[in-house]
């Protein structure tokens, strides 16, 4: 008797058009079923960001912020109104969502052009820090926020020729403990900063080619980049902040535009130059499935809380998918 095949992947449960441009970021705001569908934030080439219903499939409201240049970043403040957006035209922007208002309460200048997308470190208190591509091509800004205040400048040793940063992530094991800055670089390396002590606590090689994406899991100390090769490499932190390699997982196609592990750290999704969604088994890297529903790049992906999935694509439509319920 023949050996029965995989089922086929599913198709997305629903897509949302009309972004009329390609879909550059993704962020979900909002809770579980339980409390109602969440909000799904898009940000476009257009520099539009859209504010998706997932009951009506339908915008609840566009902001336009960013002159027409692309939107690159998106990202809500936990238990806040307040929601940040990075463009193109070297602008973020506060914005106040209260009541149904969509206004630009305040900004930050950034000084690079490139596509590093910013990173926030806040648990619901009015101080926040903000990590930012800095002024040099190598360089990380940190600021506290709201009040805009530069807290340092990192910027690595000059042997060291990491390139521009890429990707970046502020975390801390606990509330007490020093604020940490994961960046991923051009020349495919991942460096791990200690904000207090403004030195870099440890350096590895993870790629030949510029990271494009990663993630971090903070409860197993253990992350996952992208690049533009074929690629994926999995790194853990130890004890002595320490990063070492895992393992890598070769990819079919080259580059991967965006990584994100889900918020219960069961699965995760990337987002292919190749049409394609990628999604693994985050403990063992088993491929779970591939999802070929878009015609272009795949620019981004998103978890919601309930472990919806969405990824936007260049093909200027966002699919919607529900996989391996979170339990």
């Amino acid at each position: 008797m023949a050996a029965s095949l995989p089922p086929p992947p599913p198709d997305p449960q629903f897509v949302l058009r009309g972004t009329q441009s390609a879909v550059n970021a993704l962020h979900f705001s909002g809770g579980t079923h339980a409390q109602g569908c969440p909000f799904l934030f898009s940000g476009s080439q257009n520099g539009l960001v859209h504010i998706w219903s997932l009951q009506t499939r339908r915008p609840v409201a566009t902001l336009d912020g960013h002159g027409g240049q692309s939107v690159t970043w998106l990202q809500m403040l936990p238990r806040s109104t307040h929601f940040l957006s990075q463009g193109r035209n070297l602008r973020l922007c506060l914005w106040d969502l209260a009541e149904g208002r969509n206004t630009v309460v305040d900004s930050v200048h950034l000084e690079s052009v490139g596509f590093c997308q910013s990173s926030i470190l806040a648990e619901g208190q009015p101080h926040w820090m903000l990590a930012i591509p800095g002024k040099d091509c190598d360089e990380v800004q940190i600021l506290e926020m709201p009040s805009k205040t530069s807290v340092c400048t990192l910027k690595p040793e000059a042997d060291a020729k990491p390139g521009m940063p890429m990707c970046l992530r502020l975390w801390q094991a606990n509330p007490s403990s020093h604020p940490l800055l994961l960046v991923g670089y051009e020349d495919g390396s991942v460096s791990l900063w200690d904000i207090s002590e403004r030195k870099v606590c440890s350096r590895i090689a993870c790629h030949k080619e510029p990271i494009m994406g990663l993630d971090f899991d903070s409860q197993k100390a253990r992350g996952i980049s992208g690049s533009a090769g074929k690629g994926l490499a999995v790194w853990r932190l130890d004890g002595q902040q320490a990063l070492q390699m895992c393992g890598t997982h070769k990819l079919t196609n080259a580059g991967i535009a965006d990584i994100t592990i889900r918020p219960d750290h069961k699965i995760l999704a990337t987002a292919g130059w190749d049409h394609r969604i990628r999604v693994f088994h985050w403990r063992t890297m088993k491929p779970l499935a591939v999802l070929a529903f878009h015609t272009a790049s795949v620019h981004c992906v998103a978890f919601a809380t309930d472990g919806l999935l969405a990824a936007g694509s260049k093909d200027q439509r966002i699919s919607i998918w529900s996989l391996y319920p979170s339990t």
